[in-house]
């Protein structure tokens, strides 16, 4: 009786070894496969961030070149990840760049979009993803620097 349990013994290890060594093998495939999806996905939000800041600065050129009292409402996809949009400048000033912060696993990251004319908003509240509407208005004076003027911009509410 003792050579028929050493028999089911040794069958139990070698199973348990061959599975040891399937799951040593498989283990590295499925972390380097969870890093590349993770990878995928912030390399999609940055190409979306793009893609909705430069149809922010494209509006904000037209309605720019137009002068006051220019305004159009224009519809952005703001990718999951964005933690931020800064318009103007990273302090919400008066400048010429729209800019998306994007939050990944290893960093962030910066998506921006130069326009030719003086920008400015309030864009910061917008961190879910979604579709959002987005007023576009020429100011003689801007709000976040009465000295000059800016197209400005600010969710519809």
């Amino acid at each position: 009786m003792s050579k028929s349990n050493d028999k089911k013994g040794q069958s139990s290890l070698e199973l348990l070894i061959t599975l040891s060594f399937g799951l040593f093998i498989l283990l590295p495939i499925a972390i380097v496969a969870f890093i590349q999806v993770s990878n995928s996905n912030t390399s999609l939000s940055g190409v979306e961030a793009q893609q909705a800041s430069s149809k922010l600065a494209s509006v904000a050129t037209l309605v720019g070149s137009e002068g006051y009292p220019a305004r159009q409402d224009v519809e952005i996809n703001v990718p999951s990840g964005v933690v931020n949009i800064f318009v103007g400048n990273l302090i919400n000033g008066v400048g010429h760049e729209i800019i998306f912060e994007i939050v990944s696993p290893v960093n962030n990251s910066y998506v921006s979009t130069y326009t030719p004319v003086n920008v400015s908003g309030n864009l910061g509240g917008i961190i879910s993803p979604g579709t959002y509407l987005i007023n576009v208005s020429v100011q003689y004076y801007c709000p976040s620097n009465p000295n000059v003027g800016c197209v400005y911009m600010q969710p519809v509410v």
